[in-house]
């Protein structure tokens, strides 16, 4: 060692020296980088630049203890083995087409190619598993307790690990593998077991990867016939050797006993895939109506993203979650007495203001009645007449049945950053009272929330530098969408929900566009008559790691542009109330208040203003003759 060189150039330069050596690239370019997301990036980067190929690592610190330089080696092996055992094309030609399965089929990739050296070598076993401990623990799998904190990414590659080298998971996502492994083993445990066989051959363990996916319902039946035979044509070729030759006559054997199975098993199947549905429905919440008929949906025409010019680098991190599942039913009723007893000192000003709306609902509900009839109720204001002439054949009254339209309203509360404080405490305040009352007057009500997973973009952005930082990637985060109440759930089972908004790190970022056309995709397939959303923000769309890497004005842009569609296309009535944030430059039925003790207010003049303007509506549609109508007293 030179006398200049510090003990970390020393470390770089062996480790260096051993993932050329392990890659069998003796040219290969290593350099290091203090960007933290390649300690922990689930797919492994290498790319090739006009030159020579290059691989990157996470510089090591000048203190450097030995679980961080065995996770510099692990990372250096991982690296070291997709360039000798992994194929760009071959991986291309059998990525599936549907975006959820994408992550999957990666995460199982990169768990082939680290099984071959670590059966092969025992030390580069122990430095991949110091890596893997590693980033399962930074994506907080220790500390999962259902399976919305578990991807099924991350459990799927540790599963298929596991059938590949026998290693059981890490420590810290053992908890996580446990909450899958029986969904996963019952519907893709065969499967499974027949990747063993293909380890060596990309080709035909990427096709066995996708019966896999195809048993998780991931990817459909069609699409898999499809794809498979494309790629099967095109990784025919002189590129493969004689290793890969064999591999496929080896495939193809497990192929033959995989279709006399599946025709054994096809009931099975789709007991498997009803099975699966009814999970779904319990874990979260279902769109179709309890009878089972499809609701009416409007013709959307152009309401796309891609007729937007609006696109999203991956969904494979986001999700849609009831509040109950992302904490503790303890710590959801602490927030949930923290919220009660700020209740109590603005109750009795929203309370006034809603019990406005209560009378004006219950007005327009009020039965009224039928006079001068042929037949029906003795009319005891004709008893005179029918005392005079008892045949007179108008005597009798009928009550006529509501015109109170079956109605139904969504409350979509920002839960981004900047409401953190007063804003969402009253948002929540005024959701909860606005709730209970419109229940009282038979007017169905749904709370959603949205926000990020993470701050900077999240996995999607570590999945973005992994990739190799394409251009324009559009949108750049996780997303959060968060259901407190079920318009068809009665109040007292949801109230719990909305103190999860005073929970702290709940409130990231917005991405308001996405979070508009969810909710409404939601309020459409609704079978009431109105539907009615109101959205409560303090600002525009903000995302810095989607901002960052495309135009500055492309959230706003999309925002609008969802404005635009579901005011002027669709049914939904959309209002929208801006916290120290003038939203009524995006919304045409929209106000702006300075104070979020305003909310209560602005609320309920927005919601009485939308039933006031039904009555006119109504009141004009009516014959002049019966203007004048009589109220059952």
């Amino acid at each position: 060692m030179k006398p200049d060189d510090s003990p970390t150039e020393d470390v770089k330069r062996a480790v260096s020296g051993a993932l050329r050596a392990l890659a069998g690239e003796p040219e290969l370019e290593v350099t290091y980088v203090t960007e933290p997301q390649v300690w922990w990036s689930a797919v492994i980067k290498f790319f090739k630049a006009g030159g020579p190929k290059k691989a990157q690592l996470p510089a090591p610190s000048r203190s450097m203890t030995p679980r961080e330089l065995a996770v510099l080696r692990g990372t250096a092996d991982a690296q070291a083995l997709k360039l000798a055992y992994h194929d760009d094309k071959i991986h291309g030609q059998n990525r599936p087409a549907a975006q959820e399965a994408v992550a999957l089929f990666e995460a199982a990739e990169q768990a082939r190619i680290e099984a071959i050296g670590s059966l092969a070598m025992k030390g580069v076993a122990d430095n991949l598993a110091a890596g893997l401990e590693a980033r399962c623990a930074q994506r907080g799998l220790a500390k999962a307790h259902n399976r919305k904190e578990a991807p099924l990414a991350d459990v799927l590659g540790l599963l298929v690990r596991e059938r590949l080298t026998g290693a059981p998971p890490p420590d810290s996502a053992k908890a996580a593998v446990e909450l899958w492994r029986d969904y996963i083993e019952s519907r893709a445990g065969k499967t499974l077991d027949d990747l063993l066989p293909a380890l060596r051959d990309q080709a035909a363990f990427a096709k066995r990867t996708r019966s896999v996916l195809r048993d998780l319902d991931l990817i459909d039946e069609g699409e898999e016939n499809e794809d498979s035979e494309q790629g099967g044509s095109e990784s025919d070729t002189a590129e493969q050797n004689q290793e890969g030759s064999e591999g496929q006559e080896s495939e193809g054997d497990g192929a033959a006993s995989e279709a006399e199975r599946r025709e054994a098993e096809g009931e099975t199947s789709d007991q498997a895939a009803a099975e699966m549905r009814a999970e779904d429905a319990e874990m979260g919440d279902s769109e179709t109506p309890d009878e089972g008929v499809k609701p009416w949906r409007p013709d959307l025409g152009e309401g796309d993203n891609a007729s937007w010019d609006y696109k999203v680098y991956t969904t494979a991190f986001d999700e849609i979650i009831a509040a109950s599942e992302l904490c503790d039913a303890e710590e959801l009723s602490r927030l949930r007495s923290f919220l009660d007893q700020q209740l109590q000192q603005a109750q009795s000003v929203v309370a006034r203001l809603a019990n406005r709306l209560q009378r004006l609902l219950q007005a327009q509900q009020n039965r009224s009645w039928d006079f001068d009839l042929e037949e029906g109720l003795l009319d005891s204001a004709r008893l005179t007449r029918v005392v005079i002439d008892p045949m007179h054949p108008l005597s009798f009254k009928m009550e006529k049945d509501t015109e109170f339209r079956d109605t139904v309203v969504t409350l979509l509360l920002d839960n981004s950053g900047s409401m953190r404080g007063r804003p969402i405490m009253v948002a929540a305040m005024c959701g909860d009272i606005l709730a209970r009352t419109l229940e009282r007057c038979g007017v169905k009500v749904e709370i959603l929330g949205f926000t990020t997973r993470a701050w900077k973009g999240g996995q999607s952005r570590e999945k973005w530098i992994a990739d190799g930082k394409p251009l324009q990637p559009g949108r750049l985060n996780d997303l959060r969408h968060v259901i407190y109440k079920n318009a068809d759930e009665p109040w007292r089972r949801a109230r719990k929900n909305l103190g999860l908004m005073m929970r702290e790190g709940l409130l990231k970022e917005n991405i308001d566009g996405e979070a508009l056309m969810w909710a409404f995709s939601r309020l459409i397939g609704r079978p009431e008559q109105r539907k009615i959303m109101m959205v409560i923000s303090d600002g525009a769309p903000v995302d810095d790691s989607t901002l960052s890497v495309n135009n500055g004005n492309y959230l706003e842009r999309h925002f609008r542009k969802v404005i635009d569609f579901i005011e002027n296309r669709t049914p939904v009535e959309l209002v929208a109330i801006g916290i120290g944030h003038d939203v009524t430059r995006h919304y045409s039925r929209a106000v702006t208040i300075v104070d979020a003790e305003q909310l209560g207010g602005a609320m309920t003049d927005q919601l009485i203003g939308l039933f006031a303007e039904e009555d006119n509506r109504r009141a004009s549609r009516r014959d002049p003759r019966k203007g004048r109508r009589r109220k059952h007293s």
